[in-house]
């Protein structure tokens, strides 16, 4: 699947449409979901134009993967959900329930999360 420009995580990135922002370096940019699902729920996305996580371990530079991962353990210990717990979710494709065409990762803290798949 190609990277499409037009998706609204690129269009975050430019500056486009505004987000709750909790964090940004020069790898990685984080801020609240619009519509969450715990009562904490960030989502942390690359800089670089990668579609999965597929696309971005395969593609992404060594100090671009090294720097999202560090940005994402940087923004569970900033917002203090590492000492109760939190959930990492990365979804990917359609049938993984991925809605953006942009890498992410969702950390979803604030409460018991529940069991790893519903139904």
């Amino acid at each position: 699947m190609a990277y499409d420009e037009n998706n609204i995580f690129a269009k975050i990135l430019r500056g486009e449409i505004p987000c709750d922002k909790v964090y940004e370096d020069d790898y990685a940019l984080a801020f609240h979901d619009i519509a969450p699902h715990a009562p904490v729920h960030i989502l942390v996305i690359p800089k670089g134009p990668y579609v999965s996580v597929v696309d971005f371990s395969a593609n992404g530079s060594a100090d671009e993967i090294e720097g999202f991962w560090r940005a994402v353990a940087k923004v569970a210990q900033d917002n203090n959900i590492t000492e109760d717990g939190f959930r990492t979710i990365a979804n990917t494709g359609v049938n993984g329930g991925q809605e953006v065409p942009h890498f992410h990762v969702h950390l979803l803290a604030g409460k018991k999360i529940g069991p790893m798949v519903a139904g």
